[in-house]
């Protein structure tokens, strides 16, 4: 038996181990809670959700020193709720078993497929939006019957206090565990043998993730991100066209996995989209400094990693246009900037931006803007402004990505009937609603039969009359 690959030594949490055995033997004792039993899980969760929101909404606004409250509200505990209660609504439909037809040959049987509890998951939360990435996984996991911890990111402090304050007062730790901690700590839980493990982060991460889950075989669903485009048309109106992207990037500074990245402009039309963006960002953000709609850089280092990316641009070409030239820079509020004149040697167009900064890059024809997108490692998201069906069908059928809005941004995430997940370098897997179920559940096929056994009929010894009239029947 060939060993698996070894891992270099990493920290080790008796506290984790403890945790973990905790709710696996708890699942071994109650490995499939009934549907009343998973909605009442749910409606707690909301209902401390809901009660526990100005909390909530302090905490993450403390850990980003300036975080919109209404991008709280909007962003994480909306979207939340509102998983929630779709969980709840039809989470009797999901669990019934599904029945599946059984082939003439194998008569009289009947087939089914029963919807299990996979045990214990894992959730690893990422700091951009550490409440609704935290829930949305977890709504899945609960619905689905199973027992889960979560690590929360060490960049957001506070908010994983006031989670795991409130979760604790919902569930008993062999249900649902918070685990709070650095790096190492974030390393040992990745290397506990969950029966699935879900992670939202960078693809670099992500990497190291899978490589740990794989020393146990523990399946993951890896969320991680990449370089989204826009294609803005030929014909689309410019400003209804600009004002959907500038809510799409500004939207928490632009520190959203599926933010517009980069926009692909017709060449004749770069310059009005430009002056058109601007407008549209001035629109919704008329000042910057001071101003509690326009939310912070979460930290230091990763201010600092976007002024990088704007003097590397700069030093290579570009032209950076900051959208507030005159307004003083207060505290982390990166003022959105438009870049011109970008190009692959810069590491705005090698890296994921995470920030307000939107490179435009010009395109000649539709299929010239899809050959750019296909030429590059496929992204979470990808987004198309035009109302000219066709042209819409031919961006669909000639590109990849984790999902698709045409004529806006961001909202598809939103849609708990729809799948959330990547493909290639931006993720593997899927979640939200009734594929988050899925996920989380083992899809148990079940054959059964009663007393009369037709199968016994082809039964060795072979040459049988009866079985050369199966194979005249049924192999032909």
């Amino acid at each position: 038996m060939t060993s698996p690959i070894a891992l270099p030594p990493v920290y080790s949490d008796p506290d984790l181990a403890a945790t973990f055995a905790a709710q696996r033997q708890a699942f071994a004792s109650h490995p499939m809670p009934e549907v009343a039993q998973r909605r009442q899980w749910l409606k707690s969760l909301r209902e401390a959700l809901l009660a526990g929101q100005q909390q909530l909404v302090e905490a993450i606004d403390q850990d980003f020193a300036g975080r919109s409250a209404d991008e709280t509200l909007l962003a994480e505990l909306l979207p939340s709720v509102q998983g929630l209660r779709h969980a709840e609504r039809h989470l009797q439909r999901w669990m019934r078993p599904s029945r599946r037809r059984i082939g003439l040959a194998f008569q009289p049987a009947s087939a089914r497929v029963l919807y299990q509890p996979l045990g214990v998951v894992g959730i690893i939360v990422p700091w951009n939006y550490p409440l609704f990435l935290a829930i949305g996984p977890l709504t899945c996991a609960l619905a689905a019957g199973n027992r889960v911890m979560l690590k929360l990111s060490e960049a957001t402090p506070a908010t994983g206090q006031a989670l795991k304050a409130l979760l604790e007062r919902v569930f008993p730790g062999d249900l649902v565990s918070v685990v709070l901690g650095d790096m190492q700590v974030g390393q040992a839980f990745s290397r506990l043998p969950f029966d699935h493990l879900l992670f939202t982060g960078s693809t670099a991460v992500g990497r190291h993730v899978m490589l740990a889950a794989a020393q146990n075989l523990t399946p993951v669903t890896l969320e991680l991100g990449g370089k989204s485009p826009a294609i803005v048309s030929a014909s689309v109106p410019l400003d209804t066209a600009a004002e959907r992207i500038a809510f799409g990037k500004t939207l928490n500074a632009g520190q959203t996995c599926v933010a517009p990245d980069y926009v692909l402009v017709p060449r004749q039309r770069l310059g009005a989209f430009a002056d058109a963006y601007r407008r549209a960002v001035r629109r919704l953000y008329p000042r910057i400094g001071d101003n509690p709609d326009y939310s912070a850089i979460v930290n230091p280092r990763q201010l600092q990693r976007l002024e990088r990316l704007l003097e590397d641009a700069r030093d290579k070409g570009a032209q950076a246009l900051d959208l507030y030239p005159d307004e003083p820079r207060q505290g982390r509020r990166l003022p959105p900037h438009v870049l011109l004149d970008v190009n692959d040697d810069m590491q705005v167009m090698q890296e994921e931006i995470f920030g307000p900064l939107l490179p435009l890059v010009p395109y000649d024809s539709l299929d010239d803007a899809l050959a750019y997108i296909n030429d590059r490692p496929r992204p979470l998201a990808l987004y198309y402004f035009g109302y000219d069906r066709a042209e819409q069908d031919h961006v669909m059928r000639h590109s990849h990505s984790g999902g698709v809005c045409l004529n806006d941004t961001l909202l598809h995430v939103a849609q708990d009937d729809l799948p959330f997940g990547g493909i290639g370098p931006s993720g593997m897997g899927h979640y939200h609603g009734h594929e988050g179920f899925l996920t989380f559940s083992k899809a148990k096929a079940v054959l059964a039969k009663q007393r009369f056994n037709a199968a016994r009929l082809i039964y060795p010894p072979y040459g049988k009359a009866l079985q050369r009239l199966v194979y005249k029947l049924f192999i032909r």
